[in-house]
């Protein structure tokens, strides 16, 4: 948790037209962000400039969709992902992001561009349970075994439905 941040249980529903779209640099801290997202995470644009992205990181979040998010990136290419972000006061809101690395005219990753609207209801209720199994799973292995563990309960799900992460993220 942020500082003394807490979660309130209280969710923020984003809206039909609502797009939330930020920048960071390769570090992944925040060099732009749209009104939305101002308004969704309660940060002044002050604030969330120069911070780091995971500002916005809600506890129920596991560790390994966040490693599978930066390896995907790193190796140059777009990631699709159901986030649960928190706000500065604590609520919560549930985004489908679409995450992009941006490059330089000499072909050089610079950082990366995410854009997130509002998920439908049932692909919460499917994420969020296989999140909280996943958390489960990462506490039981500790701390230095956690992300291996929640990985694998993502990759034997995607391996008994028969696709990707990438394919489950836009089928829901």
């Amino acid at each position: 948790m942020k500082g003394n941040i807490r979660p309130t249980g209280v969710e923020k529903v984003m809206r039909e037209d609502d797009f939330i779209v930020s920048k960071t640099d390769i570090k992944g801290r925040i060099t732009y962000g749209n009104r939305v997202f101002i308004e969704y995470s309660g940060y002044s644009e002050s604030e969330l400039l120069s911070s780091q992205h995971n500002i916005i990181r809600h506890p129920d979040m596991p560790r390994a969709v966040f490693k599978l998010l930066w390896d995907t990136l790193q190796a140059g290419n777009e990631c699709f992902a159901y986030v649960k972000n928190m706000a500065k006061d604590g609520s919560h809101y549930w985004v489908q992001a679409n995450v992009t690395p941006s490059y330089d005219p000499a072909g050089n990753m610079i950082g990366f561009l995410s854009v997130r609207r509002k998920p439908t209801p049932e692909a919460i209720s499917t994420v969020s349970g296989i999140y909280q199994s996943m958390l489960a799973a990462e506490k039981q292995a500790g701390a230095r075994d956690a992300i291996a563990a929640s990985s694998r309960i993502l990759a034997d799900l995607l391996a008994a439905k028969g696709l990707t992460y990438e394919e489950f993220a836009l089928s829901l």
